[in-house]
């Protein structure tokens, strides 16, 4: 058994066993599906998410090797995955507690408890806004400064998100009113439970979090300017080196991310020219 976490949480759980206090959480149902709860519930009025794993069984378990992906056992992966974001200064989730028991991964209970975020609205809601009521010239390249910067770190770690989309950024709602370009703290990723660090392979799994991000950002009316811009800043490179020296990737990338088009709208994505000749 592995079990850690804060003294409000311990509180709450009022000296008695924290696994059988989890498993009689009373709290409003967000997502309940492939072995895995996440509820919302309050300690003295103050939000708090928990999301249970209670073990997807062997056929899932098969059913992802047979796909080549790496099955998600339990509540270890987010837990492990805040950890490492708030060691890159990446807003992130704020833990609470986890826990984990059982050694048989088809059957594993664990869980993880974070505090909930509070006047935040996600990258993807905000930015259907934009055709409008435009940002600011300055507002939208400190967005994708941020976004770059938070790509190229995790990257820079060898770890992959799996759900690089827009809608797993969440903003603070002040930035709307009053959108300052200094967005440190402001910004958090969220839904961390699929990320992994890859130490093979490892480009494969870049392209698909570059790939979902541009993606879902295809409809904004972004430049071409604007994408360079995020490719040279996520490259760390000159926009003449990042297009001689990395072009096979920027070209897996597009392809990635229109194919994604296409599977979710069933159309082509917008054709205001390919990022890579």
């Amino acid at each position: 058994m592995i079990y850690f976490s804060r003294q409000d949480f311990d509180e709450f759980c009022a000296g008695d066993a924290p696994f059988e206090v989890v498993m009689g959480i009373d709290g409003e149902i967000y997502r309940h599906k492939e072995g895995r709860k996440t509820m919302r519930f309050e300690i003295q009025g103050k939000g708090y998410f928990i999301k249970v794993h209670s073990g997807i069984g062997w056929k899932e378990i098969f059913k992802n090797f047979l796909q080549i992906k790496l099955p998600v056992l339990g509540a270890s992966n987010e837990w492990y995955a805040i950890q490492s974001l708030e060691r890159l200064n990446i807003g992130t989730l704020t833990p609470v507690a986890f826990g984990q028991t059982g050694f048989n991964p088809a059957k594993q209970f664990s869980f993880v408890v974070t505090e909930e975020l509070t006047s935040t609205i996600s990258l993807a809601k905000y930015v259907e806004q934009w055709k409008d009521c435009p940002p600011s010239f300055q507002f939208k390249r400190a967005l994708i400064r941020h976004i770059a910067g938070i790509a190229k770190a995790l990257h820079g770690e060898g770890l992959s998100h799996k759900d690089f989309y827009l809608c797993h950024f969440l903003l603070q709602r002040s930035l709307i009113e009053n959108p300052v370009v200094d967005l440190e703290g402001k910004i958090y990723v969220v839904d961390l439970h699929r990320m992994g660090v890859r130490k093979f392979n490892a480009t494969r799994w870049f392209v698909k979090d570059i790939g979902a991000l541009y993606f879902s950002s295809m409809d904004l009316q972004l430049t071409r300017r604007d994408y360079f811009y995020f490719m040279k800043l996520y490259s760390g490179l000159s926009l003449r080196e990042t297009l001689t020296t990395q072009n096979k990737f920027w070209v897996q990338v597009e392809k990635k991310a229109r194919r994604l088009y296409r599977r979710d709208w069933g159309r082509a994505a917008p054709s205001f020219g390919t990022l890579i000749k």
